[in-house]
């Protein structure tokens, strides 16, 4: 079996507003996914006995709620292909952490099976599947930096500033749910437009205060972050981040991290990588 290599990259929440809530409890947001270049990777080999297996244990995350795992099973129980896949993930993008890393993963196995089984499915029709898997995950299904709301499904696509971000990973898992039903969490903030947003009305994390009183160890890195850039954090974290214009400055604070926090620098994209490795696989048959 050829073995074909998949990259599966985070997103930042450049800033998330809480502007309502549906009658099924479902959260209404208004946010920004801007795209990095840090991504986990997504290996994949074609079987023609059409089981779907996991060949590498992730830490922490159970075959049979691994996203995707269930991402292969959706992709093959709407188009009936005959075909299966051994599926390895190697994680760079830490879980839990705000950085959309399980649903880059569903998006990227949707993607690339839909290719390698010549599927034949469009970018609608892989967003709407994704979206049963998770909210986020039609973000990554179409590739680009983008505006959300809805419950984060409607995008429109959007051109960020060219920025270098430090990432720090203070080491612990948020549990999302329990920030949305946090009592004191903001749910009717007044709504933005990309405009007004470009234009340099102020924004921020609506979850942020929530999880601070939740978590020492993210109240310590957004302090720690904050005293030297603006710190913000991403989705209901628990990672944090800061933005700078030269990758030189973010290297610098990044080098200046303490041991009792994980730092990275990446670079936002525009366009994800999964969307060049899919055109370069259908260029070469």
């Amino acid at each position: 079996m050829t073995t074909t290599r998949w990259p599966a990259p985070a997103k930042l929440n450049l800033f998330l507003h809480v502007v309502g809530r549906r009658a099924d409890g479902y959260h209404l947001l208004q946010t920004l996914f801007q795209l990095i270049d840090r991504a986990d990777t997504i290996e994949i080999a074609v079987r023609d006995d059409g089981e779907i297996r996991r060949v590498r244990d992730v830490a922490g995350v159970p075959a049979e709620s691994d996203l995707v795992v269930r991402a292969a099973r959706a992709l093959k129980t709407a188009t009936g292909t005959k075909l299966g896949a051994d599926l390895a993930l190697t994680k760079r993008i830490p879980i839990g952490g705000g950085l959309g890393g399980g649903s880059s993963d569903a998006a990227t196995t949707l993607a690339a099976l839909n290719a390698l089984w010549r599927c034949g499915l469009d970018t609608d029709a892989l967003a709407a599947l994704g979206l049963d898997l998770g909210a986020d995950v039609p973000v990554f299904v179409r590739g680009r930096t983008a505006w959300a709301e809805g419950v984060g499904e409607r995008l429109t696509p959007v051109k960020t500033p060219s920025r270098a971000y430090v990432v720090l990973d203070p080491g612990v898992a948020i549990a999302t749910a329990a920030v949305f039903q946090a009592p004191e969490l903001t749910r009717d903030s007044r709504p933005t437009t990309i405009s007004r947003f470009v234009a340099g009305e102020p924004v921020r994390n609506d979850l942020e205060p929530v999880v601070r009183s939740m978590s020492p160890a993210v109240a310590d890195a957004l302090d720690w972050l904050g005293a030297r850039a603006p710190a913000r954090l991403t989705g209901s974290g628990a990672c944090v981040f800061a933005a700078f214009d030269r990758i030189e400055a973010a290297e610098r604070v990044a080098a200046e991290c303490p041991d009792r926090f994980r730092a990275f620098v990446a670079s936002g994209v525009e366009e994800s990588p999964l969307h060049a490795a899919l055109r370069k696989f259908r260029a070469e048959g």
